[in-house]
Parts: structure tokens; C-alpha cells; sequence
């Protein structure tokens, strides 16, 4: 419990220090960037008729992430009262940032790559990558009111079966990938898009596990 020094002292100071600052909009602008990078990515996986087309549309989605993830850090350093613990702050933007990273890397490895043809199972990881994302678009949506403490945890429930979903799907994939693939330049080109995919998910999940850490802080 803070003491009564310590809540007069930042009342005093919060008067010369700018305060709060508006980071659940940034976390829900950047939030709904990771969405709309993932539907590229799940279109991407379906045909490869317009990849150069969404590489450079997840590129351009990744680049608006980066600027608003440096905008909540930027603020962070001029705010002297934050809505959540600082480091928490940093820790989640961050970590979303990296969601749309990967997507990014999975984008430009698909084309580097030149790989000719889409897998079911490609495609299947791409969409529980949505999936994740849209959960965590959710969960940061209520985050701003820490009442939504039971809705937000069940959020963050799904995503962790999300991200099992991915493993099964991932390990199935490598199975069938060593089994069947004849190729083994195809192998290991495969491999990697696989990987990177299932990793959006894990990315997803360490979100989630943020956001329990600050409704177990906060609420």
C-alpha cells in the first residue's frame, strides 16, 4: 500500500510533470495494425498470385507499428505518472512490436525464398496468427479499465489455446514436411516459413502473459 508521502509527493510533482499520457490508444492503434498485417498474411498464405503486392502491404503495416511503438516510448521518458507500471509499458509495446516483426520476416522469406506453391498447413498457422492477433486486439481494448479484469484473463485464456492450436499444427506440418517432401531445398524453405508463423503465436501468448501480470498489479 503506497503511503501518504508518497501519494502527496507525486500529487506535488504531477502538478510541474506531464502525466498518464495516452498509451492505451497507442497500444490499441497498435494493436489493430497487428490485425490488419495479419490478414495480409493469412491472404499472402492462400495465393501467391499477389505476393509482391501484400509483402510490400505488410512491410508498409510493420513500418506505421515501428512509429507508434516509438511514439509510447518516447512518451514513457516525458511522463512522470503512468496509467500502469513503466516497465510493464515497455514490456508490452515491445512485445507486440515483435508480432508484426515476424510477420514481416515470414513475408520476406516467402518471397526471398521464391517458393511456388501454398501448403494447407501455411496457410492454417497464418490463421491462428489472426486469431491471436484479433484476442489481443481485444484484451488491449478493455485494458484501459481494470473492472474488465475477468473479461481480459479469459482473453488471454484463448490466446494461450491459440498458440497450443499452433504448436499441434506446427508439429503435424514438420512431420509431414519430413515425410513427404522430396525436395530438400523445399524442406528447409518450408521449415522456416512454419517456424516463423508458429513464433507470431508465441509472441501472441508472451502478450497475454503480460497483460495477466498487470491485471494481477492492478485489479
Amino acid at each position: 500500500m503506497r503511503s501518504i508521502y508518497d501519494l502527496t509527493e507525486k500529487s506535488m510533482f504531477g502538478r510541474l510533470m506531464p502525466t498518464e499520457g495516452k498509451f492505451f490508444d497507442l497500444f490499441n492503434q497498435h494493436a489493430a495494425l497487428c490485425v490488419k498485417g495479419a490478414h495480409e498474411m493469412v491472404g499472402l498464405m492462400t495465393n501467391f498470385d499477389d505476393l509482391e503486392m501484400r509483402t510490400h502491404a505488410i512491410e508498409g503495416i510493420e513500418k506505421e507499428a515501428d512509429k507508434v511503438t516509438y511514439a509510447c516510448v518516447d512518451m514513457l521518458h516525458k511522463t512522470f505518472i503512468t496509467p500502469i507500471d513503466r516497465d510493464d509499458i515497455h514490456k508490452l509495446i515491445t512485445r507486440m512490436d515483435d508480432i508484426l516483426d515476424l510477420m514481416e520476416d515470414a513475408a520476406q522469406t516467402v518471397s526471398l525464398y521464391d517458393l511456388k506453391a501454398v501448403t494447407p498447413e501455411a496457410k492454417r498457422l497464418a490463421e491462428l496468427s489472426l486469431a491471436c492477433c484479433e484476442k489481443v486486439q481485444a484484451a488491449v481494448g478493455l485494458l484501459h479499465n481494470m473492472d474488465n479484469s475477468h473479461k481480459i484473463v479469459a482473453i488471454c485464456e484463448e490466446i494461450d489455446r491459440l498458440e497450443s492450436d499452433a504448436d499441434h499444427v506446427m508439429r503435424a506440418a514438420m512431420s509431414k514436411l519430413f515425410r513427404d517432401e522430396p525436395d530438400v531445398r523445399n524442406l528447409i524453405k518450408l521449415k522456416a516459413i512454419y517456424e516463423i508463423l508458429e513464433t507470431v503465436t508465441d509472441r501472441c501468448e508472451d502478450v497475454a502473459n503480460i497483460i495477466e501480470g498487470i491485471i494481477v498489479e492492478n485489479a
